[in-house]
């Protein structure tokens, strides 16, 4: 029986836990002597299964065995069943019950996502790409998410471009400032466009931009406490506070530089980077234009308040401990997604199970925009998966 049962469930998180090659195998010609190698080194001992399995590329028939036995509650990262065969994966896929899930890189942002030279940074989105494409081909329910930096506009829309015919279903680009603009800048208003065209959503998610706070505040004259590598990010006990933070500026410059009500066909997901947060976000960014919003014209030009903008055009995954019907409570039921986050430990080992808890007094509604509806507004292309 799958782990999953009694409803329909769209997984808006999980992973591939990339081989050493899987960027170099995709590169062009040009690019591949400058693409640094794969590093592993942020996940601890999650990351240590790359070597293992560079030349086998798959489990053998006797681990296969053995983690079919308990898919979700097993073993983690390189050692689950479907982390890096595709194959694999669909059979895992099987076993979990869920109807298709977004997949993820882990650890091969950090090779290129960030590097100095453009042409690098864009070779690397290229190589990505074709290789997140390739894992997620086997089976039409493994959607792939693509990436692109958004330094310079006219290199990411050739990257959008190329990403949709690859079959990519989604873009995840990085919170931060986009080559010196805001998100919001003229200039990439074509990028939001093809997007919405194309109903691919952008998508935030931890890894494509710093989590560590700044090193002072780490400084108390004490030893400091040990970090904790999971999946592919490697965090400490005062980052997790913060760890929402860069997205949330994005989002609220994204917001009141009027991209959401220019472009009503844009949609975007905001993915491991917990919830609670959302609703006070919400609150913030109202306060703003309710407040300020005689200083800039554009803004008093809404025809929307943010809040509204953002339930009708973003969704946000909860982590497995939060409290998903508190902050439904506090904001709406249309804002936030399902997700496993496998096959890293971060999901944990029964995430159905806690949200399903969090939810049991919900109505039937409710369960289903969290488990599958909110998904399809998102990413409507996922609409013919479904049962």
């Amino acid at each position: 029986m799958p782990y999953a049962t009694g409803g329909t469930f769209l997984d808006a998180d999980s992973h591939i836990m990339e081989l050493p090659d899987f960027l170099h195998r995709h590169a062009d010609s040009w690019v591949i002597d400058a693409l640094p190698p794969l590093s592993t080194a942020s996940g601890g001992a999650q990351g240590e299964g790359a070597a293992r399995y560079a030349a086998s590329r798959r489990h053998s028939p006797e681990q296969i065995a053995v983690l079919e036995q308990n898919v979700i509650g097993g073993p983690k990262a390189y050692e689950a069943l479907g982390a890096f065969d595709p194959s694999e994966r669909a059979h895992a896929l099987d076993l979990l019950g869920f109807h298709a899930q977004l997949v993820f890189g882990s650890f091969a942002l950090a090779s290129f996502l960030h590097h100095d030279d453009l042409n690098v940074r864009y070779g690397g989105c290229r190589a990505f790409n074709r290789a997140i494409a390739e894992f997620c081909a086997v089976d039409d329910r493994l959607l792939a998410v693509a990436v692109v930096s958004l330094a310079d506009p006219v290199a990411a829309l050739r990257e959008i471009d190329v990403a949709l015919g690859l079959g990519c279903t989604a873009v995840w680009v990085p919170a931060e400032p986009c080559g010196g603009r805001s998100p919001g800048h003229d200039d990439l208003d074509p990028v939001w466009a093809r997007l919405a065209d194309a109903n691919v959503p952008f998508m935030l998610h931890v890894g494509a931009q710093p989590i560590e706070i700044r090193d002072d505040y780490m400084n108390t004259g004490r030893p400091p406490a040990p970090g904790w590598a999971g999946g592919g990010e490697a965090l400490r006990l005062k980052d997790f506070p913060l760890l929402h933070q860069s997205s949330e500026e994005f989002l609220s410059v994204l917001v009141l530089d009027g991209v959401l009500e220019r472009h009503r066909g844009l949609r975007g997901g905001v993915i491991e980077l917990g919830a609670t947060w959302v609703p006070g976000m919400l609150r913030r960014l109202d306060h703003a234009v309710d407040n300020l919003a005689k200083f800039a014209p554009d803004v008093r030009a809404f025809t929307r308040p943010p809040s509204r903008q953002v339930r009708d055009q973003l969704a946000f995954t909860p982590f497995p401990f939060e409290d998903v019907a508190a902050l439904i409570d506090e904001s709406a039921d249309d804002l936030y997604l399902f997700s496993s986050d496998y096959p890293h430990v971060e999901g944990g080992r029964n995430p159905l199970g806690r949200f399903r808890k969090s939810l049991e007094r919900a109505t039937r509604v409710t369960e289903q925009r969290f488990y599958y509806e909110n998904f399809l507004r998102i990413l409507p292309l996922a609409q013919p998966l479904m049962p």
